[in-house]
């Protein structure tokens, strides 16, 4: 008996020494664990100087799409928010009407990050900048101008934006301004300028010499081969999407894709509906219309279709905006009780775009951008505090942590680096 006990012993004390299997990491807990650790950056979100104020701003978790709070439960690091300006007339008049909502964008972003939360948000100029400000804890924003209408007919004024932060300049958006030829000519082939302007030309010159990065993503194709001709420096497109996988004249063709891969440039993949999938988005769209009108109706809340927006006035666009979240939410709360709703754009349908773009002009020039509080938004990333679930999909596809490095924002810092570089060459 005493040897069997002896024996007993020494098979618990190999058994006890042996190596334990370590626990496998599922999925979600490698997704989760990259996700923590790269730097995600979205370079397009839209703003509303009316959630810039002590009472309504960031600090809250409000109906916006972007905001601290939602920032935080997702896990997204850097937000470029936009001084965007919807296309008016080309008349001094215009112009300063135009430079005056610019201006008051550029004030609120300073209002957040300087007196409403420096402890939690501080604005970035370089990839250093961001890097830092992550470190630190807390979030970061950065700037881009959506249509250079604004700056009128004065090239100072470029200078004037790179000062007050804009690191991104698109020339045009939606019509065509002083400076280009927009995506929306393609609609009636009727241009202005047939790509750039004369003023357009030296714009792209001044940026160059400024370290503003280029944005292609609304204007022309033409504006844009233009713009690689003329640019001492790679150029971003801040939110497109693969024309080859959803004909609309916002996204970028091959062609054109291979002319940002030759440029060292970066596509930011954007989570649009209509932009990432034609057929789901139509029916989609069409089923949510009712339900989003009967939500309004029941609210007693003025409600337009986007086509009508341009006609509105400026308190109309205002108001529309103010609720449109609020609308939003409440009619695809419904949709998702009804079996019969077809079915949303969804994050594969995004990824679908990043794969595409990935196999064809290679993991260096493609990012990420939602178009959140300007259209975008998608089923899965439906708001900031849904950024894992875009992590969780490239996980799924294979993609390493190096590789999400890059798409999350590695990418984009690249080629803020490069143009800022080129900037001190030039000066």
């Amino acid at each position: 008996m005493k040897y069997f006990y002896l024996l007993s012993t020494l098979v618990l004390l190999i058994s006890c020494g042996e190596k334990q299997p370590e626990k496998t990491e599922t999925l979600e807990e490698k997704a989760q664990r990259i996700h923590d650790s790269v730097i995600t950056i979205d370079t397009h979100d839209d703003i509303n100087v009316q959630n810039f104020t002590d009472s309504i701003n960031y600090t809250q978790r409000l109906d916006t799409q972007i905001n601290l709070p939602k920032m935080e439960e997702g896990g997204l690091d850097v937000v470029w928010l936009i001084v965007y300006t919807g296309q008016g007339e080309l008349t001094p008049e215009g112009y300063a009407k135009a430079s005056e909502n610019a201006i008051s964008k550029f004030d609120a972003i300073h209002r957040l990050c300087e007196e409403i939360a420096p402890d939690q948000i501080e604005l970035a100029l370089t990839s250093d900048d961001v890097r830092r400000i992550v470190a630190s804890g807390k979030k970061v924003a950065m700037i881009g101008v959506e249509n250079a209408y604004p700056i009128g007919e004065d090239l100072g004024k470029i200078e004037e934006y790179h000062k007050r932060g804009a690191r991104y300049i698109s020339l045009a958006h939606n019509g065509h301004s002083q400076f280009s030829d927009s995506n929306t000519g393609e609609k009636d082939s009727v241009w202005l300028h047939n790509g750039l302007s004369e003023l357009g030309k030296k714009a792209v010159a001044e940026m160059n010499r400024l370290g503003i990065m280029i944005d292609v993503s609304h204007p022309s194709r033409e504006a844009m081969k233009q713009m690689i001709e003329l640019s001492k420096a790679p150029i971003i497109a801040s939110h497109s999407s693969a024309r080859a996988l959803c004909n609309h004249s916002r996204n970028l063709d091959d062609e054109q894709l291979m002319m940002m891969k030759e440029n060292g440039g970066v596509v930011q993949t954007v989570a649009f509906s209509s932009y990432l999938n034609t057929e789901k988005h139509e029916a989609r769209s069409a089923y949510m219309k009712d339900v989003y009108k009967k939500v309004a109706d029941s609210l007693d809340i003025a409600w337009y279709e986007r086509k009508q927006l341009s006609s509105l006035t400026d308190e109309q666009r205002e108001d529309f905006f103010a609720n449109y979240r609020k609308v939003m939410k409440i009619g695809n709360e419904l949709a998702e009780t009804d079996p019969n709703a077809p079915p949303a754009v969804n994050v594969s349908d995004f990824v679908d775009h990043i794969d595409y773009m990935v196999d064809l002009i290679g993991i260096d020039h493609v990012g990420i951008s939602s178009d959140f509080d300007g259209g975008g938004g998608i089923e899965g990333w439906s708001d900031a505090s849904e950024t894992f679930n875009v992590t969780l999909e490239l996980v799924k596809r294979g993609y390493t942590e190096e590789e999400i490095a890059k798409l999350w924002g590695g990418n984009l810092l690249r080629v803020l680096d490069e143009v800022q570089a080129v900037a001190k060459t030039l000066n």
